[in-house]
């Protein structure tokens, strides 16, 4: 039996999510991911855990099917039984998404739906089912991820942006009700970040990101891990008396 603490990450397969379950195994903690398709992906990532002497595993979830959510929780509580022989987790972080470009009067329907779907719904009730199935330990936190875009404006993201300023407020009300079992609720809110999201466009595209360079005060955009050490460290005892904070890793954007 696993006498650690443990994460699980949504998303956790690549970009920012990988990050933040590899500095998290770096601080001692057990790591469970979620992946939407890849599984190879996401077992390198539990490969990786392994190698700072943490254990971990990977499960598929949807966080648009909520259908399916039923089906996860179950399939999460067999393997923290089997694999780390405990019966609940200790962290919750909401990592997973996608993002649309559109410019607000060309956003569709669908999109709206889809980022609706990934970005809000799909946490707001993830969240709630693992604590109604008391799967999430008292004393614990939850670690919502949001986006400088909530913060100041950059044209094609207002749908995206709407959607994480909703888990903005969420955040809140969850340290709010869920401060009486001990659980912190914080939001971390990346800048401009070198990842594959939405085809590595700031990573690849050099004019793109000098571009966003000079608009942060540091001088260079973000690397994934500027965002997982401080997604970590929310989920120690270092970070045991922050909560209800909207903790912004930019690098100092748009001052």
């Amino acid at each position: 039996m696993s006498n650690n603490k443990i994460a699980l990450v949504t998303g956790g397969s690549r970009g920012l999510g990988r990050d933040m379950a590899i500095s998290l195994s770096k601080k001692g903690l057990d790591v469970v991911i979620t992946y939407h398709s890849n599984k190879e992906a996401a077992e390198s990532v539990i490969n990786e855990i392994e190698k700072y002497g943490q254990k971990g595993f990977a499960i598929p979830l949807d966080l648009t099917d909520f259908n399916g959510l039923d089906s996860f929780i179950e399939s999460l509580s067999d393997s923290l039984t089997q694999t780390l022989g405990t019966e609940k987790i200790d962290y919750l972080i909401n990592n997973g998404g996608f993002i649309h470009y559109a410019n607000y009067t060309q956003a569709t329907l669908e999109q709206f739906e889809e980022l609706l779907n990934v970005h809000f719904k799909g946490p707001f009730f993830l969240t709630q089912k693992l604590l109604n199935q008391s799967l999430l330990n008292d004393q614990g936190g939850i670690v919502n991820i949001s986006t400088g875009l909530a913060r100041f404006t950059t044209p094609g993201f207002a749908t995206y942006a709407a959607m994480k300023a909703a888990m903005e407020t969420l955040t809140k009300y969850q340290a709010q009700e869920l401060g009486k079992k001990g659980i912190r609720s914080n939001i971390v809110a990346p800048g401009a970040i070198e990842t594959d999201i939405m085809g590595g466009v700031v990573r690849d595209n050099k004019e793109m990101n000098s571009l966003l360079a000079s608009q942060t005060a540091l001088g260079r955009v973000g690397l994934p891990d500027d965002i997982g050490s401080v997604v970590a460290f929310l989920c120690t005892d270092d970070a045991k008396w922050i909560n209800a904070q909207r903790i912004e890793v930019s690098g100092g954007a748009n001052l």
